[in-house]
């Protein structure tokens, strides 16, 4: 069987790897909505002269119609899709393709900074309320399996007792939390290194919940100060992430990931803001071109033990990223709807931006799942020829690939409802938009038969 490559996107050194266009805009990130987002009211207008006598009339309220935002939404999927395969595969040029993590906390903090219109608490308070929940079933049933597989949290190979206090990190994601490295055997039902793979994508929780917490300050920042805003995380970077300041340990991996990638959510902020619409397209691109420059340069000459990994290479990966999130954002059309051929996968793009936070927690573990899955072939009575078992041998990886999404699509039934629990909606079990398609299907129906009728 071909070995398993995908380890989560790492945090720098640890074992580890959702606003949108124009100001006023008013769209509902699902993933980052997920993730604790609220929709934002609209603002009132303010400032509006009273004149004794004739009031002004109040002024029209600027901005694109309400709606969801689908560029955003398939940006979104697209980011999803790219992890899943990413960490399937361990291609190491995905990362530079399509850099999903830096999309992901773009999207993420564009929205953030609509939505701290309202008070810093109330909207902090409700991304936590959001996130916690689907991390606690993630970690119930991954606590469960290292447990029953025979993991005590207090061995440690420094003999610290540190491991029970850090399991806290299981319920509120504020650090690392501890997992053992191996587990069971090479000939078990899963791969001995199935916990580091399985609890590895909780870094990105980390991050977000830093950067849920540090938005108010740093928006404060941005509207005072943008560019140096802006730039700061890729100086910090420069820093931390090149090995000119060493911070051991997880605080050093915690503070590498919110350098390299709070440029990307600073990002964010500017486009809500409206920061990049008013640069000329051409000097954006041209300068956001001349920053990836710049990263693959870095790349080429502090590869890591997997070459062109971006996820190995903090300053080049803040630096691609950064300006990958620039041109993404620069032509962003602002769907209402997905055009043209793209309209055939409307309803996936709704269910993954829907259902983005399971997707990305369990992916991991149900890649791994996928092999004692593949594994039960040999075992056929056909499997028995040569042949049979060399051409299963040579597509293992494509099995896996086809057999996971399936095996995802189970775990957004058993365990998506939680985000609508946690988001105070209604338990859904597949919210893929169909029920809202065949409502307008129904009103589009309806108009048509009143036209028809005035004739």
């Amino acid at each position: 069987m071909p070995a398993y490559e995908g380890p989560a996107e790492p945090s720098y050194g640890s074992a580890y790897d959702a606003l949108y266009g124009l100001p006023q805009q008013r769209t509902t990130d699902v993933t980052d909505a997920a993730l604790g987002a609220e929709p934002a009211p609209r603002s009132a207008a303010v400032g509006t002269a009273e004149v004794p006598e004739t009031p002004a009339p109040a002024p029209k309220k600027a901005g694109k119609p309400g709606g969801r935002d689908r560029y955003l939404d398939l940006l979104r999927s697209l980011a999803l899709v790219r992890v899943v395969v990413y960490h399937l595969f361990g291609w190491a040029w995905l990362t530079v393709l399509f850099p999903s993590m830096g999309v992901m906390f773009a999207l993420a903090g564009s929205l953030m900074a609509r939505s701290l219109n309202r008070p810093a608490l109330s909207v902090i308070r409700g991304r936590v309320r959001r996130l916690l929940p689907p991390l606690w079933a993630f970690s119930a049933v991954a606590l469960a399996m290292m447990l029953a597989g025979g993991w005590n949290p207090t061995d440690n190979p420094d003999g610290s007792t540190w491991g029970i206090v850090e399991l806290f990190n299981y319920i509120v994601p504020v650090g690392a939390p501890p997992f053992p490295w191996s587990l069971g055997s090479k000939s078990g039902l899963l791969e001995n290194t199935w916990a580091v793979q399985a609890a590895g994508v909780l870094w990105y929780l980390r991050a977000y919940l830093w950067f849920v917490v540090a938005s108010p300050l740093l928006l404060w920042a941005f509207r005072r100060l943008p560019w140096v805003t802006l730039v700061a995380p890729l100086a910090l970077t420069a820093v931390v992430g090149t090995g000119v300041v060493k911070i051991p340990g997880e605080t050093g991996n915690a503070v590498t990931d919110f350098a390299v990638y709070g440029g990307c959510w600073v990002l964010g902020f500017a486009h809500q803001e409206g920061l990049l619409k008013q640069i000329p397209r051409y000097v954006a691109v041209s300068a956001a071109g001349l920053v990836m420059a710049f990263g693959l340069w870095w790349a080429s000459g502090h590869q890591g033990p997997d070459g062109w990994d971006l996820n190995d290479i903090p300053l080049a990966q803040a630096t691609w990223s950064f300006g990958f999130v620039v041109i993404l954002l620069q032509y962003s059309p602002s769907w209402q709807e997905l055009p043209g051929r793209l309209a055939r996968w409307d309803k996936l793009v709704t269910l993954s931006n829907n259902r983005a936070v399971t997707i990305y927690l369990w992916h991991n573990l149900l890649i791994i799942s996928t092999v004692p899955i593949i594994d039960l072939a040999y075992s056929l009575p056909f499997m028995e020829n040569a042949r049979a078992t060399a051409a299963l041998d040579s597509t293992y990886m494509l099995w896996m690939f086809a057999l996971v999404w399936p095996l995802i699509g189970l775990a957004i039934v058993a365990f998506g409802w939680v985000e609508d629990i946690a988001a105070k909606r209604s338990p859904r079990l597949w919210p893929n938009g169909a029920k809202k398609g065949r409502q307008k299907d129904r009103q589009k129906d309806r108009h048509k038969g009143r036209q028809r009728a005035r004739r």
